[in-house]
């Protein structure tokens, strides 16, 4: 293991330390040490929103707290969810009067945690939603929709999320426009190497020098075929053209791509990769509106990207191209 640490037991505590002194005046600690908020919370009349899951992942999920995105996060050890009671305390601590959405990745130790905190919320009379990402398409068939993981898309999500609410929408019409863009949100990856968990101190799984795994999850799930590795061209085009047939489109509609870096990709071979996407994407019919490029959803070390496709309309171009800011990420 070749890690810039001390004790791995302190991994999330010392990270979560150093970026409360390096943001300091942005972000600040709820009643819980592992729950973080914006330095304004909460910030009344406004519908706030609530994310959280296992760390190693930055920007997700504390990276997208922030004006215009959301206003808290509870904070898990690594690849492991945070606790209800984590929860909870971010929830009395961004809710504005207007209730609160909890916005997080569909991975079964955040489900049942988050569902337990949402419980324990309106028993303290706080109002709740819940809306799941689950955008990645190698986890589960077309048609079991509801048993995908969430992966890099959920940036999106946030971004939608965020800018309703900001706009004065109620808990209702936040819900339904995240859960629209949910809908016609698909997502996809590449591995070509493991992370390290500190108190591991060893892989998680392996990828044999030369291969790659297609569809392989944050985490290190199973992916949907391991091979040679191949080009990007090549790559990019398994990818398209499998969120393409996932994805319900039209000659003409308008999408914006995401190509995520997992940690240990430089950026270079990002745009490699995004310029064959837009390539592909143009060639069948579909106006490319923006693409984001970048790292958006890590796994610590891990080599590989993921693309992610969002099919859109004027409402959700509206809000994607609203103001936001937060102190972790450099370009919205």
């Amino acid at each position: 293991m070749r890690k810039m640490i001390n004790d791995p037991e302190s991994f999330v505590d010392e990270m979560l330390d150093g970026i409360l002194r390096a943001h300091r005046g942005e972000l600040k600690r709820a009643e819980d040490p592992r729950a973080i908020v914006r330095a304004d919370a909460p910030v009344s009349g406004k519908v706030a929103i609530a994310t959280g899951g296992g760390s190693g992942h930055l920007p997700v999920f504390l990276g997208y707290v922030g004006r215009g995105l959301t206003d808290g996060c509870a904070i898990g050890n690594v690849f492991s969810s945070p606790s209800a009671e984590q929860m909870l305390a971010v929830a009395r601590a961004v809710n504005g009067g207007r209730g609160v959405l909890f916005l997080y990745g569909n991975y079964g130790g955040d489900v049942m945690n988050f569902s337990f905190a949402a419980e324990l919320a309106e028993g303290e009379g706080i109002q709740t939603a819940t809306v799941t990402a689950a955008d990645d398409i190698a986890s589960a068939p077309k048609g079991e929709e509801q048993r995908r993981r969430g992966i890099a898309g959920i940036f999106f999500l946030y971004k939608i999320a965020g800018a309703a609410a900001d706009e004065g929408a109620d808990l209702r019409e936040v819900v339904a426009v995240t859960e629209k863009a949910a809908a016609s949100l698909r997502s996809m990856g590449v591995a070509l190497s493991s992370c390290i968990i500190p108190s591991a101190g060893h892989p998680t799984f392996e990828v044999p020098p030369g291969q790659m795994e297609i569809g392989m999850g944050i985490h290190g799930e199973p992916g949907v075929r391991r091979g040679p590795l191949e080009s990007a061209n090549e790559i990019t085009d398994q990818i398209i053209t499998a969120l393409l047939q996932d994805l319900p489109h039209d000659e003409g509609d308008r999408v914006d791509i995401l190509v995520n870096g997992l940690g240990a990709t430089p950026p270079e071979e990002l745009y490699i990769i995004c310029g064959r996407a837009c390539v592909l994407l143009e060639e069948r019919g579909l106006l490319l509106r923006r693409a984001w490029v970048g790292e958006y959803a890590t796994s610590l070390e891990m080599a590989g990207m993921s693309i992610s496709l969002l099919r859109l309309d004027d409402q959700l171009v509206r809000l994607l191209d609203a103001p936001a800011s937060s102190p972790l990420l450099v370009r919205l």
